[in-house]
């Protein structure tokens, strides 16, 4: 599990970083509002923690300007605020749930894998991006009116794209969710294999979906 901890108070942050590594989940740190939106957009995450309170802004704001972007991630809120018409904002916004400081870590750790768990079921099977249609259920792939072969690992590769359109996914994340955990990252087995999906959705078509962005990762979308 990926999970975004946007967190100003250093040593909640750290706590909860400390907390979430000894967990096997990998977390990763924002402090600020503007540090958060960026982390949002560079990677891909099962869960975003979310404070209320942040420098140059708050997690309302935060959570808002998200959900307008199209980021569907599972947001849980922390918040120091224990009144009804917080928590209600908080979720008028778009966030999945809430939580009130103090608060024990295992609750936390159980509210996260109850949202990665519940947050799949909310991703539609089929996804059409320009006149690419993918159906996960039944693992069929269209573009235009072609039917499209694709491996095993093709198939992964693409679901992770769909359901993530516009996102720049980096090495890493891609790995974890093709890969197993013995999968070495610095291998060019992952060039190979969005080479090998490339030529199979994108050439002879337009627009191309696949964009290379060197040293971030990728991203997909017209």
């Amino acid at each position: 599990m990926r999970v975004l901890i946007v967190e100003d108070d250093p040593e909640l942050a750290a706590l909860l970083r400390d907390g979430l590594r000894a967990q096997r989940i990998d977390p990763t740190l924002a402090t600020t509002f503007a540090e958060g939106r960026e982390q949002a957009g560079l990677a891909t995450y099962d869960v975003i923690i979310l404070d209320v309170r942040l420098p140059g802004g708050n997690g309302f704001e935060l959570c808002g300007e998200l959900r307008r972007q199209g980021v569907t991630t599972a947001v849980l809120m922390l918040t120091a605020l224990d009144a009804v018409d917080d928590r209600v904002r908080g979720l008028e916004v778009g966030a999945d749930d809430y939580l009130t400081k103090p608060f024990a870590f295992r609750e936390l750790l159980a509210r996260l894998k109850a949202l990665a768990r519940r947050r799949p079921a909310l991703t539609p099977a089929v996804h059409r991006i320009a006149d690419l249609e993918v159906d996960l259920a039944a693992r069929r792939v269209r573009r235009g009116d072609s039917l499209l072969t694709l491996s095993a690992k093709e198939f992964a590769l693409l679901e992770l794209f769909v359901t993530h359109p516009g996102q720049v996914l980096d090495r890493a994340t891609i790995t974890a969710h093709v890969w197993d955990d013995n999968h070495d990252p610095f291998t060019n087995v992952l060039e190979v294999l969005v080479r090998r999906l490339r030529r199979k959705i994108d050439d002879g078509f337009e627009p191309k979906l696949i964009t290379t962005l060197r040293g971030a990762g990728y991203r997909f979308g017209p």
